[in-house]
């Protein structure tokens, strides 16, 4: 565990001098200009706009830095040969592929966190109505969401380069919000070989739409989701990320450098 810790905390450090959390001060100034021109163009439904576009800046913002970072984690260690000097020292491939994960998702989670608190102040300024409980859920499942996406980007750039790494982990997250619909979409086609493959699709990929509330946290008024399915979203989500960090470090552990 220290190892893996020793790993996480070197990745952290690395993104943070990256300048990646400048970005919150590209939120700061998006959130500034949307809640000024929003009125503009929407007279009445400005506090709804604005509650939406929030969470989606924040979530398009961390999706792109957990894509691309994640990506890169191991293929620039390759590409620059420095995982000659990871691998010579005493630490198993299973703990860099970790300790790269937990590095990056710490930092995605202090990226969320501050926008998230961002976010509120500018709700509380603008004194637009809203559910603080229902955005704090929605931040902490969009945490996780990342965090399996983290996963995803880190599986394809174990064995691919870094470009097709991340077109797939793109393709990954556009299919993953959008199984239910295929599904349902081929059971009213009534065509037996779109179903078999709508239904392959469902069971492979990740369904991100359960790790998705910030529809609820916008539209869902007081109502809080009900705490046994936010368990099983969570743990469906734990799940998926373990069995991809699996599959990552056992790629991994049969390249040979």
């Amino acid at each position: 565990m220290m190892k893996t810790f020793a790993i996480a905390k070197n990745v952290f450090q690395e993104v943070v001098r990256d300048r990646i959390l400048y970005i919150i001060g590209f939120y700061v100034l998006t959130l500034a200009v949307a809640i000024r021109a929003l009125p503009e163009y929407a007279a009445s439904t400005q506090d709804k706009m604005f509650l939406d576009f929030g969470l989606a800046a924040m979530s398009a913002i961390s999706l792109l830095i957990a894509i691309f970072v994640g990506t890169g984690l191991i293929n620039k260690e390759i590409e620059k040969r420095t995982i000659l000097l990871l691998i010579a020292k005493p630490v198993s491939r299973g703990e860099i592929i970790t300790g790269k994960f937990f590095g990056l998702s710490s930092v995605l989670a202090v990226l969320i966190a501050s926008m998230t608190v961002i976010y509120l102040l500018f709700l509380q300024f603008g004194n637009i109505p809203h559910t603080t409980a229902s955005i704090l859920i929605a931040a902490v499942f969009l945490c996780l969401q990342l965090s399996l996406i983290t996963a995803v980007a880190i599986t394809f750039g174990v064995f691919t380069s870094t470009l097709l790494a991340v077109a797939l982990t793109f393709a990954v997250y556009l299919m993953g919000n959008i199984t239910q619909n295929l599904v349902e979409f081929s059971r009213l086609s009534r065509n037996p070989v779109m179903e078999s493959v709508s239904q392959f699709l469902y069971l492979v990929l990740p369904d991100l739409s359960r790790l998705d509330l910030k529809n609820d946290a916008v539209y869902g008024l007081q109502a809080l989701p009900d705490p046994i399915s936010l368990f099983g979203h969570a743990g469906y989500g734990l799940i998926y990320i373990v069995m991809l960090l699996a599959i990552a470090i056992s790629l991994f552990s049969r390249r040979e450098f």
